[in-house]
This record gives C-alpha cells, structure tokens and sequence, in this order.
C-alpha cells in the first residue's frame, strides 16, 4: 500500500489536520516511512541585492522549520519517526518535484476552504498540486467544529 508519505506542512490547522490523518493511519497499523515538506517563496531580487544571501536562506529554512514543529510534534508524541525537508520555491511546483524526489505514493496536503471565486483570483495550491502531480494525493479538510450558538443553545435548555 502506502510506503512513503510526504506532508505538506505550513503551520495551518489544515495541515495539521494532514498529519492527524496520516497519525491515524500508523494507528491502523500502516508502515510508512513520513517526510514533512514546507516550502518557503524565495527572496526577491531586491532582497537579494541587498542582503546576505546565505543569511536570507538560514531564514527561510528557520521559518520553515518553526511552521513544521507543531506537526513534527505530534508526530514524535505519537512515536512515529519521520524526516523534514524546508525548500525554496513556488509551492505547488516544489511539492510536485519532492513527491517524485522522494518517491511518496501518497502526497498529503491540507484544504484551505477557498471559495470558487478566491481559488481563480489567487490559485490553489492544492488544485495546482492534483493536476500536475502522478501520485496519489489526499486532501485533507479541518473538521468542521460546532457552532457556539448551538452550543450555548443546548446549555441554556438544560
């Protein structure tokens, strides 16, 4: 079945709720080996032309890897080892090449919820990331929490 498993962690609920899921397929007694993947935008040019280079991409590996500690979190309470990879790029691209790079036959990823209209203006990463991509790849969506009004509803009738 699934062997190498590549998440897509930005430090959302989203892709939290990726690495759950993932959890919960360990619990079921799945044997896989789990990579964590951010991907960071690269420096412009003026960023580029104006400061250390290398002190620009100890950053980005920085902040990629402070947006996969909540995810690498659960993933070492729950005992399950896996590996993390921060890379520069554009996102969906990245996340297309790293699935074949690292030979994942499950790709990850979580739903942000766009609306139709957001997902043309901006694109989706995750849309972007099922067209181009050969492995198979799992979308995964927060659980929707109850509204509070229902829940102070019920406690007022009681």
């Amino acid at each position: 079945m699934y062997t190498n498993i590549m998440i897509a962690v930005d430090g959302s609920n989203e892709s939290l709720e990726a690495v759950r899921q993932a959890l919960s397929l360990v619990a079921r007694g799945l044997r896989a080996e789990i990579a964590l993947v951010n991907v960071q935008e690269p420096a412009s040019l003026l960023e580029l032309a104006t400061q250390d280079s290398d002190a620009i991409a100890a950053a980005a590996v920085e902040a990629g890897e402070h947006l996969m500690a909540a995810g690498a979190a659960l993933l070492d309470a729950a005992g399950v080892g896996y590996s993390m990879e921060v890379v520069l790029g554009e996102p969906s691209t990245v996340l297309v090449d790293m699935a074949e790079q690292l030979n994942a036959d499950l790709v990850m990823l979580g739903a942000r919820g766009m609306g139709a209209i957001e997902s043309v203006l901006v694109g989706s990463v995750s849309k972007a990331v099922i067209h181009r991509c050969t492995r198979p790849v799992l979308i995964v969506r927060e659980p929707e929490q109850p509204d509070a009004d229902v829940s102070e509803e019920e406690d007022e009738a009681v």
